[in-house]
């Protein structure tokens, strides 16, 4: 729940869903919109390219990176390989094809390139010269692969693919092929939006002669995975510099156990030997991510402390490889640190990290211990890399989708390099985004976002939306959604007023673990102070205010059902937790409920899980009396759509108006760009006939 805002992971399951392609298949490329009224639209929402995949190449002096692109008409995306100078010139769209590229490398001679394509079939790896030409075809993995690095002399191979999990129904009972049916006897039987029948692990290969052979499998026979689902990639696997060693991020548990910790380990794989070694042993929290210095003598990686809380501190730790010395880097500096990158002389890391929700490039260096912040803005920096006398950074904003920047690394200025969206930007008028510093019920100070209607009269009165941020603890920053896009509500004639309440990253560990074990406490009082301090502006419409969210936001929503006291005219959950006894037997990551919501609700000696449990939504639906939006994803296995559709019939049996949107093949969000549309014309069908 604490990802909601990594759209842009899962939304690769959609590209990957076009798969390969004969010859009559649509290449789907760059949209060209035309827009008259100059305002945002759903359609035009689903038109942008999505810039990702930056890679820099060997000699510092091109940007290798992906696009993708989708067609609302097709139902499917597609994803294409550009390459530039690093000062955004000679720019080439270096594949244009029905299927898929991606996970693009550059090679060490710096004139070719690796990538993934579904061109045979399945993910495979090829190369091809950095022009486009000459496409070669370098594995024939059964299933595919998930994601590739090169080992640095390209020797060697390091690959992700998927092996069978446990005893299936079939192996049980081979006379039965056809039954559907799934035998669990443990947890984690489902994870995000899948049957856990699979789990990735990494592989070793050597090339040779343009082909692979000698396949290891560094966790043969173990059950676990690494990289760690659902969000891990190839950054949670690392090459040594000399080629000896593999890196990689495992939490060897499964079941309950796996079900109930996020201790994950950095370990050591030796090629030589085949040993492995844990290289993190007695950290008890999520340690991944990790990165080898260009020298060989240090490892950096991101590393919580705590057994059981995904959203704890992301430390910035190192380790001395001759000495075997760990140092928090980040000791004194109360800010998460992710996307880590060493410079060429190993002396310092680049890392991004938010504060009071803007994220940042920072630099930390190794012997000084000192962080230095080098770029400000009302934006957020997603990746960062070195090169030469400069940086490249791609970044968002509440306005603006990523797009590539070179940063100076002295003075923090930023020159746009990629332009991908210059076409579609140049026909919006994008609503002005104010931050606001609002005081809480206990005289604390909240920031808020509050995003305004393009060509904004402060004359007028506007129906105005409060919204309500998911995670619970993902920070309301300068986040760019392909669906909760602010700017999109605000394009529809609505203020947007975001707060940034109890329990969000970037404003120190109090803010952030106020929120733990009261998830009806002062967070909501906070949600009250932020839409009561905007109803009082002379062009807020009090009478038309509404309320959406998701995730935990969907559980705001149904929280501030039976709580708002008239304040609210409309209400919209998607997504959200309404039964929360239900909830801590309904989900998988046990791990989650047991922290945030203190622990199982049959636990009757425990004072922060009954308080938990006393907030939950559904004992409040006697005071519901507002129009409620219920949406839900059925492949929803973090909040089952169970709880959904328990509150619209709660809405329905009470005779509170109310409609439900139902995705049968959507999970905790929405991927598919038909449903999308769908779900923004439903969101705004819904919020129009009550607020305007």
């Amino acid at each position: 729940m604490k990802n909601l805002l990594k759209t842009s992971i899962m939304a690769i399951a959609v590209v990957a869903a076009s798969g390969a392609a004969n010859a009559e298949t649509p290449v789907i490329g760059k949209q060209h919109p035309t827009i008259t009224n100059r305002l945002m639209t759903p359609e035009v929402l689903w038109s942008f390219g999505r810039v990702g995949g930056v890679q820099i190449s060997p000699d510092k002096t091109k940007v290798l990176y992906s696009v993708s692109y989708y067609s609302i008409t097709e139902n499917k995306g597609n994803s294409e390989l550009f390459v530039m100078n690093t000062d955004g010139s000679d720019k080439k769209q270096i594949t244009k094809t029905a299927t898929r590229e991606a996970a693009a490398k550059w090679m060490k001679d710096g004139q070719h390139i690796a990538f993934l394509s579904s061109e045979t079939g399945s993910m495979q790896l090829w190369t091809m010269k950095a022009d486009g030409s000459e496409r070669k075809q370098i594995t024939d993995v059964k299933d595919g692969i998930n994601d590739f690095a090169l080992s640095p002399d390209e020797t060697k191979l390091l690959f992700v693919a998927d092996v069978k999990y446990g005893e299936s129904t079939v192996d049980k009972y081979p006379d039965l092929p056809k039954s559907s049916g799934i035998i669990v006897t443990d947890l984690m039987y489902k994870h995000w939006d899948e049957w856990t029948k699979t789990v990735p692990h990494p592989f070793v290969a050597d090339i040779k002669e343009g082909k692979i052979a000698n396949i290891i499998d560094i966790l043969n026979g173990e059950p676990y995975e690494s990289p760690m689902k659902p969000f891990g990639g190839i950054e949670q696997l690392a090459w040594s510099p000399d080629g000896k060693t593999v890196a990689y991020t495992c939490r060897k548990k499964t079941g309950k156990e796996y079900a109930l910790s996020t201790n994950s380990d950095i370990y050591f794989y030796t090629l030589s030997t085949g040993k492995t070694e844990n290289k993190t042993q007695g950290m008890m929290g999520y340690d991944q991510n990790p990165t080898f210095s260009p020298d060989g003598k240090w490892l950096a990686w991101e590393s919580m402390e705590r057994d059981g809380y995904e959203a704890d501190k992301n430390r910035l730790f190192v380790m001395n490889l001759q000495t075997g010395e760990k140092t928090d880097l980040s000791a004194n500096f109360d800010q998460n640190s992710g996307s880590l990158i060493w410079t060429p002389d190993s002396k310092s890391i680049y890392f991004v990290s938010c504060w009071h929700a803007v994220t940042q490039i920072y630099r930390a260096d190794i012997a000084s211990k000192k962080i230095v912040q080098i770029t400000k803005g009302d934006h957020d920096y997603s990746f960062v890399a070195p090169i030469k006398d400069k940086l490249i950074g791609v970044k968002h904003s509440l306005s603006k989708p990523d797009e590539i920047y070179a940063i100076n690394p002295k003075t923090g200025v930023e020159t746009e390099i990629s332009f991908e969206n210059k076409e579609i930007l140049s026909q919006l008028d994008m609503g002005k985004v104010e931050e606001r510093w609002i005081t809480t019920t206990d005289n604390k100070q909240m920031l808020t976002w509050v995003v305004y209607p393009p060509n904004f009269d402060k004359n007028k009165k506007y129906p105005t939306l409060l919204f309500c941020e998911g995670g619970p603890q993902s920070t309301v920053s300068q986040f760019w959604s392909y669906r909760w896009n602010l700017q999109l509500m605000a394009a529809n004639g609505y203020i947007v007023v975001a707060p940034n309440r109890r329990g969000l990253p970037s404003f120190g560990k109090e803010w952030l673990e106020q929120i733990s074990g009261d998830y009806g406490g002062q967070n909501m009082k906070d949600y009250f102070s932020a839409i009561d301090a905007l109803a009082k502006e002379p062009y807020v419409n009090k009478d038309k205010l509404g309320c959406v969210g998701a995730s935990y936001g969907g559980f705001s929503v149904y929280w501030l059902a039976g709580h708002h006291e008239k304040r609210f005219k409309a209400f919209l959950a998607h997504d959200g937790m309404f039964n929360l006894p239900q909830q801590y037997l309904e989900t998988e990551e046990m791990w989650f409920v047991n922290w945030d919501l203190g622990g199982a609700y049959w636990d009757k000696a425990n004072a922060i899980a009954q308080r938990s449990y006393a907030n939950s939504p559904h004992l409040f639906v006697d005071k519901w009396d507002t129009p409620i939006l219920v949406i839900h994803g059925e492949k929803d296995y973090r909040i089952l759509a169970s709880q959904g559709m328990a509150a619209f019939n709660a809405a329905i049996l009470r005779g509170v108006p109310a409609e439900m949107l139902i995705f049968p093949d959507e999970n905790h969000w929405v991927l598919q760009p038909q449903n999308g549309i769908l779900w923004q014309r439903t969101f705004y069908s819904w919020l129009d006939k009550w607020l305007k």
